[in-house]
């Protein structure tokens, strides 16, 4: 049974059906039998499997589907999924939404309404000022009757604005909340949630007198509600203890106290229904002067005035039964009691007087005593009268909301009902607390299951918003598993019913309960829904953070699912932040180049020689070769590492951006087999092969020595003499010099010129080594024309001894086109 939608055969309205499903009609008549209902649970036993109650939205740009199993997903919303520009409610449209919004009447015979006494100066006064456009605030003590002068005010001002009378319920709202129901209250637009920017332009557009009671917030919040309403007129209440208005909010203070004695004793009258005694009279003037005159307190010492009726006449009713219960009327010739004499029952005491609920409970039905322990272990929320079966386990509970309304030991607060001011703390004094676990426990199990039940709507669920959330707050440090339970289920239905503050408090209250039981799944869960909300809400760096810490917890329970759809809405972060994510990591995960960097820096110290480049570094083929000046420089060597890298070295990279596909492809394998020989060789090699100060550091690592203008090895320009490494036919090999054969290429000069610029002429090789420079020369971008050659060598005997010394058995090597550090061969290079 659905505790919100009760079936008419309860009430008796249809007739009574025989066990084989047909049913009998007031004339006797045969009615056709209604069709079976699908089995529960399907053949051998198998449960029956669950529905998912899946709600698609649009939210601004974005088109939300709620998901209760993997999370929800969103995505940019298609055009063809935008809804229309909303429309507004018609006259009829909103009366019918008040209907809907109030405070379920209780059942039973209709309660007396109770007149608004000395409050009509104050009630004039309020519709003068809303007439003329202003926005008055109302303030005055919790049981003033402030929601009473509401009812009264908005009644009088259904026709001063084009879009009459919104009434709205400040409780635990907050300004954008309010200005969502204001948006829904006037506009005709299910499943829309605009965004902050659709929802100011629509309500700017209202026009319209909000009766906003229970407001909980003042000062800058307040202002920020009226500026986006300016067509508007507000007529707000709120107790003492809430912020005052800002001082440039131009709102008219209205102060509400408690009423004059003869008003008090006059509303005690009407409570209670007949004319006072002389020494009720007093004992009214008493409590007057103890309650400063507030009618609830008069409410209340009515209910305690009929009690005492009911006991005066039949003095036995509570003793018996625990509340009072109509009896047979006495014969006229029977005996008489002194127990029924109207003198043997006194007066309730002034404290009671003062503070009367818990001798008003006392005298209630124990279901309705029930109820009370309900509403004390839900921090004063009172559950729907609808469900008050189910959790008290009497199919006819839901009639104590008509006895705890009667004493007023309830209000009504939006569309719902609470427990009256103070009313709680006297209940907890009187031992209603003593099992608020149990009942809350309770409640919270009954909530689980009703509010993730398919054929219950997300807005009923969002309609028992408060006393979900009051469930919550009351479980997640004590029962945790029930309360990771109850926000699983409620969350996607808060999200669906758009009470996206109910949503959010529910995920974070379900987020603190599931790391308490270390229930990982369920807590990664709530981030990620809460990086949806925030996603939405625009709040990007919020959903960053509550997303990543989602995939996180998924990744390490292997929930592919999970990560994929946190992953998605990753991706809408990025693109709404307008680019990668924080380090330089895509929506799934991969590392991305960051494309503004085209060329790094050698590490300091140099590479080490053996270095063997890894795939990475051949993933692009390389570009064509750009002419370059290349300076001999002077290699510091580092522990651990060769000589100090030149500016082409592989590491450090020189500029790449246009690239062949073939070229880098042929130059790929090249490369990796000249880095490899290069790498075995250097460990073969004997120790007296060593690199000298006449060879730059380019050789072992500037792509093998390779140029473009090398020889061939069938050419007759190199020597069979084998260089420095022993081996004949390698790049250090002499080459032959001007006398002996003419070269197709002329020959460099291994020694320094005394400028850094390249030579024009050939000169003849040097008996000695060659002279390291003194400093290394930053090499330009572009090459310089060649300069006038030098026409003696250098005078001065080298100072610094090269690196590792020439072998003494070895010819002096002869620098040929692949080895040298000048000349206009160099240009070429690669």
């Amino acid at each position: 049974m659905d505790p919100m939608n009760r079936g008419p055969e309860e009430y008796g309205h249809d007739g009574i059906d025989d066990f084989d499903g047909n049913g009998i009609d007031d004339d006797g008549s045969a009615r056709p039998g209604r069709p079976p209902r699908d089995s529960l649970t399907p053949d051998f036993g198998q449960p029956a499997p669950a529905l998912a109650r899946t709600v698609r939205l649009v939210s601004g740009d974005f088109l939300l589907t709620v998901n209760p199993v993997d999370g929800s997903e969103i995505e940019p919303c298609p055009p063809g999924e935008r809804p229309a520009r909303p429309g507004k409610r018609s006259a009829a449209d909103r009366a019918e939404l008040r209907r809907a919004s109030m405070p379920p009447v209780p059942p039973g015979p209709a309660l007396p309404r109770l007149p608004l006494l000395e409050r009509q100066e104050e009630r004039e006064r309020l519709v003068r000022l809303l007439a003329r456009g202003r926005s008055v605030r109302l303030t005055g003590p919790a049981g003033s009757g402030r929601t009473a002068l509401l009812n009264a005010v908005a009644d009088d001002c259904a026709d001063l604005a084009p879009d009459g009378v919104v009434r709205l319920s400040g409780y635990r709202r907050t300004p954008g909340e309010l200005l969502h129901d204001l948006f829904a209250a006037v506009h005709e637009a299910p499943l829309h949630r605009p965004e902050r920017a659709q929802l100011l332009e629509h309500v700017h557009e209202i026009g319209a007198v909000v009766v906003l009671d229970d407001l909980e917030f003042g000062g800058a919040a307040l202002d920020e509600l009226l500026d986006a309403t300016p067509e508007c007129a507000f007529l707000v209440a709120a107790t003492p203890d809430v912020a005052a208005p800002s001082a440039d909010s131009h709102l008219e203070e209205v102060f509400l106290g408690g009423l004059g004695r003869g008003g008090g004793l006059e509303l005690l009258e009407r409570a209670v229904g007949r004319v006072l005694d002389d020494e009720e009279a007093n004992w009214a003037g008493d409590l007057w002067f103890e309650s400063e005159g507030l009618p609830l307190r008069f409410v209340q010492a009515g209910a305690l005035l009929r009690q005492r009726d009911q006991l005066r006449a039949d003095p036995h009713a509570f003793e018996e039964h625990g509340y009072y219960v109509e009896t047979a009327v006495t014969p006229v010739d029977a005996p008489f009691d002194s127990g029924a004499d109207e003198h043997d029952v006194p007066l309730p005491s002034l404290a009671d007087g003062a503070a009367p609920a818990a001798l008003l409970a006392a005298r209630l039905s124990p279901s309705a005593r029930a109820t009370l322990k309900f509403a004390v272990a839900l921090g004063g929320e009172l559950p729907h009268q609808a469900h008050l079966p189910a959790l008290v386990g009497d199919t006819h509970a839901d009639a104590a909301l008509a006895e705890l309304v009667g004493c007023a030991l309830v209000t009504p607060v939006g569309a719902h009902y609470r427990l009256a001011a103070g009313v709680r703390t006297q209940l907890e004094a009187a031992g209603y607390a003593d099992e608020a676990a149990e009942y809350a426990l309770a409640a919270a199990q009954h909530y689980a299951w009703w509010s993730g039940h398919p054929s219950v709507t997300p807005e009923r669920v969002a309609a028992e918003a408060d006393a979900v959330q009051a469930a919550l707050a009351a479980l997640v440090a004590t029962e945790s598993g029930a309360a990771v339970l109850l926000a699983r289920t409620a969350a996607p239905a808060f999200a669906g019913g758009l009470d996206w503050g109910a949503w959010e408090r529910a995920l974070r209250s379900g987020q603190e309960a599931a790391r308490n039981a270390g229930e990982v799944a369920e807590e990664a869960y709530f981030h990620h829904e809460l990086g949806i909300l925030a996603l939405c809400g625009g709040q990007l760096d919020r959903a960053r953070a509550e997303l990543e810490a989602s995939i996180g917890l998924r990744g390490a329970l292997a929930d592919k699912r999970g990560m994929i759809s946190g992953r998605r809405a990753l991706a809408l972060v990025a693109d709404r932040s307008g680019g990668a994510l924080p380090g330089g990591r895509t929506a799934a995960g991969e590392e991305v180049p960051d494309a503004r960097y085209e060329e790094s820096a050698s590490p300091p110290g140099g590479i080490p020689a053996t270095f063997t480049p890894s795939a990475a570094a051949f993933a692009l083929p390389t570009p064509p070769p750009e002419p370059e000046t290349l300076v001999t420089s002077k290699a510091t060597p580092v522990s651990g590492a060769g000589p100090a890298p030149s500016r082409r070295s592989i590491i450090s990279g020189t500029r790449r951006n246009l690239v062949a596909a073939g070229a880098g492809a042929l130059l790929v394998a090249v490369l990796g087999t000249v880095v490899t020989l290069g790498a075995t060789s250097d460990n073969n090699d004997p120790p007296n092969d060593k690199v000298t100060t006449e060879q730059t550091a380019k050789e072992d690592r500037d792509e093998g020595g390779l140029t473009a203008d090398e020889p061939r090895k069938d050419s007759t320009s190199r020597s069979d003499t084998p260089g420095a490494d022993g081996v004949a036919g390698t790049s250090d090999d002499p080459t032959p010099s001007a006398s002996d054969e003419p070269s197709d290429t002329p020959s460099k000069s291994a020694k320094p010129s005394d400028t850094s610029k390249p030579s024009d002429k050939p000169t003849k090789p040097s008996d000695k080594p060659t002279k390291p420079t003194d400093k290394p020369t930053k090499p330009t971008d572009k090459p310089d024309p060649p300069t006038t050659p030098p026409t003696t060598p250098p005078t001065t005997p080298p100072t610094t001894p090269p690196t590792t010394p020439p072998d003494e058995e070895s010819p002096p090597t002869s620098p040929d086109n692949s080895n040298s550090a000048s000349g206009p061969g160099a240009e070429d290079r690669i």
